[in-house]
């Protein structure tokens, strides 16, 4: 099994590619390659947020590198969170980021969001990019406990569960990091 070195040190993360990628890849993390400084993304897009990232991994081992940027993205908040998702109330404090995103809705009728992967894939040849989107509603409430992020407050479109409400098994068939991974694979075969 050819291992995969993902430029992340968000263990749920690390697991949910794992999950998803399970029959075609062994995926390593930033920790694994002994790399435990926090990559800085100041990129003004997801997509050079990915770059930073998959490039640092692999310009510091030489192994081909996925750099994964995801986010929320609030049509009533003209796109926020977007690339600030993670650090958006604070740095990677969810509750914090959450409480945030509903303060900024409360009132407001329009709850359409989507979440969104984008991946660069980092190789000898340089960089290659694929694009994953999940579209649905922002509750105004926690639903769930299950995964992590703004999970417990996103309903996917054709759904009644949240993403924190559904089994990892079921989110993965649908999330935007699996739609993004398997554009990646169906670009590798």
């Amino acid at each position: 099994m050819k291992e995969l070195l993902v430029a992340t040190h968000n263990i749920h993360k690390k697991e949910e590619i794992q999950q998803i990628l399970s029959s075609h890849f062994h995926i390593k993390s930033l920790s694994d390659y002994a790399l435990l400084e926090e990559i800085k993304e100041d990129g003004d897009s997801f997509h050079a947020n990915a770059l930073i990232k998959a490039k640092f991994c692999y310009e510091n081992t030489q192994v081909d590198s996925l750099g994964d940027d995801s986010g929320l993205v609030v049509e009533a908040l003209d796109g926020r969170p977007g690339i600030y998702s993670a650090r958006y109330a604070s740095n990677h404090d969810f509750d914090k980021n959450i409480a945030k995103v509903l303060e900024e809705m409360e009132g407001v009728e329009n709850r359409r969001a989507y979440f969104i992967t984008v991946l660069c894939y980092y190789t000898s040849q340089g960089p290659k990019y694929y694009e994953g989107r999940v579209y649905g509603n922002l509750l105004t409430e926690h639903r769930g406990y299950k995964g992590f992020g703004y999970d417990p407050i996103f309903v996917p479109e054709g759904h009644e569960l949240t993403f924190a409400q559904m089994l990892p098994e079921d989110k993965n068939q649908i999330s935007h990091r699996k739609r993004a991974l398997d554009q990646w694979l169906e670009d590798l075969k």
